[in-house]
């Protein structure tokens, strides 16, 4: 792509789009089936950066994946990785290098990993020191807390739970969640969460996505009050046959904010009611800042009259802890709200791609609003009227697709590297194209 786009305004949009797989599920699923035993179809598998670098680490350590189609893979598993010696590249997929990280502690292998710049910037001390009493051997080969890293066999165990901090990421405990078989030969792993658990929906996503691979974890309170998992003795995956990957409902949601401010109606297949993921809550959130919204097992549709037609989002003061991804939208749907808008409880932020609350606070004030940031809130009152801007995207793929919705308040705008998409939309800026009219 060149190194910008200029996006139009928007005065209408509407139609119909199918979603492209989930990259929370994908990623997940494809370790799920590396460690299962038995071969899996996984279908609807998201095509992306983020994907490819979990697709090829894994084929690195030996793991049979073969291509059988559009979004179609085979994947041939087995609780031990056939390579005991790998060198790998996670570029900045944050999920991939916490569930590699936590797998391949327990392999018996020699692995490095690495990563782009920011990824060496991006803390994972909280797994490590969760991972070192049960005996992994894992080196920082830079900086103290932080990728890269050097993974060597394990050595030894402690007989007491696994104890990992809950407030700073929920892929540290996905990681473990999903290594636990590994560690759960002979005794049940007991994992305890310190602290507050933020992103819960992408716990449970992680919990009933092992389910459908043939491992189930019993979830309840330890005696501090904070949640405990533990998997029984003996636990293993097994290949369920066939997978099919659902729709991003986080990507969802750049196009049901695209229905609440061109007046829509846009509706998206691949996310409904039955959707596994917790950004499907984002349809709740249009609903509650005035738009129309209309749900089935699979599909979502949002509607309004829209900004061209006198329309205006209603102020939000909300905790978005359980959708911290999808916020990003509210953010700029914030906009053109009809009065200051809080998003708290997003401290996840400062830890993402990029320090998301600086950027997304930088980019917001291009535009015309007045801006106040916290350690994990942000405060947003709209302009009277929206400034044309050039965004600038961190190298962030959620900027990006966010601010192209800024488009929408009359103005043309530039997005600086629009490319950045490629980490898990690779043809958003063409779907959005198709639905909307200038």
């Amino acid at each position: 792509m060149p190194p910008f786009l200029d996006l139009a305004p928007i005065r209408a949009a509407r139609g119909e789009l199918r979603l492209p797989g989930s990259k929370s599920v994908s990623i997940r699923a494809l370790m799920l089936a590396a460690l299962a035993d038995g071969e899996t179809q996984l279908s609807g598998l998201l095509d992306s950066d983020d994907t490819r670098v979990m697709r090829e680490a894994l084929k690195a350590c030996g793991v049979v994946i073969e291509e059988q189609g559009a979004g179609a893979w085979r994947v041939r598993g087995g609780l031990q990785f056939p390579k005991r010696e790998a060198e790998l590249f996670v570029g900045n997929s944050g999920l991939s290098i916490r569930t590699l990280v936590a797998v391949l502690a327990f392999m018996g292998g020699h692995y490095r990993l690495s990563g782009v710049p920011r990824m060496h910037q991006r803390p994972i001390g909280d797994l490590v020191d969760a991972l070192r009493p049960l005996g992994a051997q894992i080196h920082y080969l830079q900086q103290d807390g932080y990728p890269p890293l050097a993974i060597e066999p394990a050595q030894g165990r402690a007989d007491a739970p696994v104890r990992v901090r809950g407030d700073a990421s929920s892929q540290f405990l996905t990681g473990i969640l999903q290594s636990a078989p590994l560690l759960a030969r002979e005794r049940h792993l007991v994992i305890e969460v310190d602290g507050e658990l933020i992103s819960k929906p992408y716990i449970d996503l992680s919990v009933a996505l092992m389910q459908r691979f043939g491992v189930t974890v019993q979830r309840d309170v330890g005696a501090s009050g904070a949640p405990r998992f533990t998997v029984p003795a003996g636990a293993r995956y097994r290949a369920p046959g066939a997978f099919a990957v659902e729709g991003d409902a986080s990507s969802a949601s750049y196009f049901l904010a695209l229905g609440a401010l061109a007046g829509g109606p846009v509706r998206v297949f691949g996310m409904g009611r039955s959707s596994l993921q917790g950004d499907v809550r984002f349809a709740e959130v249009m609903a509650a800042m005035g738009a129309q919204l209309e749900q089935g097992d699979d599909w979502t549709e949002v509607r309004s009259p829209g900004l061209a037609n006198g329309f205006r989002p209603k102020a939000i003061d909300a905790d978005f802890n359980h959708i911290p991804d999808a916020a990003m939208t509210v953010a700029v749907v914030a906009l053109f709200a009809d009065g200051p808008s809080v998003l708290r409880n997003i401290g996840s932020w400062r830890v993402k791609e990029t320090d998301r609350i600086a950027a997304m606070a930088a980019e917001l004030t291009k535009l015309g609003a007045v801006v106040d940031t916290g350690p994990d809130f942000l405060r947003i009152e709209p302009p009277a009227s929206l400034r044309s801007a050039a965004i600038d995207t961190y190298d962030d793929h959620r900027m990006a697709m966010s601010f192209s919705l800024a488009a929408c308040g009359g103005m043309p705008l530039r997005i600086n590297e629009p490319a950045c998409v490629a980490k898990t939309f690779p043809d958003y800026f063409a779907q959005l194209a198709a639905l909307t009219e200038a």
